[in-house]
C-alpha cells in the first residue's frame, strides 16, 4: 500500500549574504525531481537565510500557492531584526500566504518570548534550530507547554554527538518537543531517539535542497519501523501538528466573529 510521505524541512529561494549555499541559493528544481523519484508527495518550504525575511517569505509564498497540493509553507523570522513585528509577519503568512508554521534559527539569533507568544496565538508549530544549544530546549518547552517545538537534526546539524545525546533526554521528557531526521549522520543516535522517545516524536525531513531526499529517506527505512511507526514518522506526526493549527485557526476566527 502506498504511504503518504511529507518532507517537513526544505529551504527554497535566494539568499543575499553569500557566506555559503545556505544564504546564497536554495533552488529546488532538481531537488523536487529527486523528491518525486523517492516517492515524497508533499514538502514544507521556508526561505534560505536572508537579510529581509518579509521579502523572502513572500517569494516562498509564490511557490506554495502556485502548487498548494505539493507544498506547505513556514514563515522564517529573525528574533532580533524582526522584533516587534513578528505578529504582523506571521499574521500575513497565515492569513494571506496560507503558511502553517514558524521557522527560526540560532544562526540568526536565539528564539524569543515574542516568537513563542505568537506561535501560541496562532497554534503554530515552531521549527527552531538550536545549533547544539540544548539548554534552550528545556527553557522554551517548560515556559510554553502548549506550543509544539520541532528541533531539527537531533539538535545539531554539525554532528555534535554530546549535544544530540543530551537532546534525546529532552525529547523523551517533554510532550511538546519533536525532532526531524534531516541531516542526522550518526544513525545510532537516530535509532536511540526512535527507541527511547518513540516514533510519535520524530518527523521525516531532508534539509533540502542540499541533502538528497532518497538518502535521507533510507535512514527511516533502516530504523525497521512497523507500518504504524513508519506512517507516524513519514507524515502522521506532521499532520497531527497541523490539526492543532487548524483547530486553533478555527477557534480564533470564531472568537473574532463573536467580538464583532
Amino acid at each position: 500500500m502506498h504511504m503518504l510521505i511529507i518532507d517537513s524541512h526544505c529551504h527554497a529561494g535566494k539568499g543575499d549574504a553569500f557566506t555559503g549555499p545556505w544564504d546564497t541559493d536554495a533552488s529546488i528544481n532538481q531537488f523536487m525531481v529527486w523528491s518525486s523519484e523517492a516517492g515524497i508527495s508533499k514538502t514544507v518550504l521556508f526561505a534560505a537565510f536572508h537579510t529581509d525575511y518579509s521579502a523572502a517569505n513572500k517569494k516562498v509564498a509564490t511557490l506554495v500557492n502556485r502548487h498548494p497540493d505539493r507544498f506547505f509553507g513556514y514563515a522564517f523570522v529573525h528574533a532580533l531584526r524582526d522584533k516587534g513585528n513578528i505578529y504582523n509577519m506571521v499574521n500575513k503568512a497565515v492569513n494571506q500566504y496560507n503558511f502553517c508554521g514558524i521557522k527560526c534559527h540560532r544562526y540568526d539569533a536565539r528564539i524569543t518570548r515574542e516568537i513563542c507568544d505568537v506561535a501560541r496565538t496562532f497554534s503554530l508549530p515552531v521549527l527552531y534550530d538550536v545549533m547544539a544549544e540544548i539548554s534552550a530546549v528545556e527553557l522554551i518547552a517548560g515556559e510554553f507547554p502548549d506550543v509544539n517545538f520541532i528541533i531539527p537534526h537531533l539538535g545539531s546539524f554539525a554532528d555534535d554527538w554530546r549535544a544530540q545525546q543530551a537532546f534525546i533526554d529532552k525529547l523523551v521528557k517533554h510532550d511538546n518537543v519533536y525532532t526531524d531526521t534531516s541531516g542526522v549522520k550518526r544513525f545510532d543516535l537516530l535509532k536511540d531517539a526512535f527507541e527511547r522517545a518513540g516514533a510519535h516524536k520524530i518527523l521525516f525531513g531532508t534539509d533540502g535542497p542540499w541533502m538528497h531526499p532518497g538518502v535521507e529517506l533510507a535512514k527511516v527505512d533502516a530504523l525497521k519501523c512497523n507500518s504504524d511507526e513508519a506512517e507516524q514518522i513519514l507524515s502522521g506526526n506532521f499532520l497531527r501538528l497541523q490539526e492543532k493549527f487548524a483547530i486553533g485557526k478555527s477557534d480564533k476566527r470564531r472568537r473574532e466573529v463573536i467580538s464583532l
